[in-house]
């Protein structure tokens, strides 16, 4: 279930987005509605993945919380069945479940999954979540700009400061940086990230990844064992950290 926060201060107002939850747990489930409900969002529950397809085609929510463990099928069948429709490509679907093997994250990932937050999570994190994966889906809330804390990016200058200073990067290391803020707070698989910089046919061997990320860290992080900016999550791949830009 989701733990709750009596800090919410921050969660975004917008009572244009609606939220299909599919999500069988009833007490969760309300829980969840009330939460977003509260948050201005518009949201709608189904209880099974059947049902959540039928919504999904029918009312074309703005974004899918997904829960894994339906009764009548995987929820990683309902991305897999979602990504095949033609016009599904830029719906944003946030998986919420108490699984945490990292098979399964990386399996829901690589269907379609925007991103995987596993329960209990709190209120602050899911709405900051559910911001992130509408951002990437669409490209009108996307940023120009990258910054948090003393690092900043300007994707259309292709420039790099931290601190102030210019950094200056690879081609392959400024591709795989630029990556990773555009789809900042997201964890981006090993997989994904090998595929989109090195191409469809390149080795699966994550060495080569692993070094251009080490590169990378030796550049803009004061303390490459302790980063503040891109953090290695363990066996699925890389996020970084939440763009503060406005």
């Amino acid at each position: 279930m989701i733990r709750k926060e009596t800090d919410t201060g921050q969660i975004h107002m917008n009572k244009a987005i609606h939220i299909l939850l599919i999500e069988d747990d009833k007490n969760v489930s309300t829980y969840t509605t009330t939460t977003l409900e509260n948050s201005g969002y518009k949201v709608t529950a189904a209880f099974s993945g059947k049902e959540g397809l039928g919504l999904t085609a029918s009312l074309c929510p703005d974004i899918l919380l997904l829960d894994l463990g339906l009764p009548d099928m995987d929820g990683c069948e309902v991305i897999r069945q979602i990504r095949s429709w033609h016009d599904s490509s830029r719906l944003p679907i946030l998986v919420i479940s108490a699984r945490t093997r990292e098979e399964e994250k990386v399996n829901a990932l690589e269907l379609g999954a925007d991103d995987y937050l596993t329960k209990p999570f709190g209120n602050a994190e899911l709405i900051a979540r559910i911001r992130t994966s509408l951002r990437h889906r669409h490209p009108e809330m996307q940023r120009k700009v990258y910054r948090a804390k003393d690092l900043e990016i300007d994707f259309e200058k292709h420039r790099i400061r931290l601190a102030g200073a210019e950094i200056h990067l690879t081609q392959i290391e400024y591709q795989l940086l630029t990556l990773l803020a555009e789809n900042s707070g997201r964890v981006l698989t090993y997989h994904h990230l090998i595929r989109t910089i090195w191409g469809p046919y390149a080795d699966s061997n994550n060495q080569i990844l692993r070094v251009n990320m080490a590169n990378i860290r030796r550049k803009i992080e004061q303390n490459p064992a302790q980063p503040v900016y891109v953090f290695t999550e363990i066996g699925i791949g890389y996020r970084m950290l939440e763009n503060e830009a406005v």
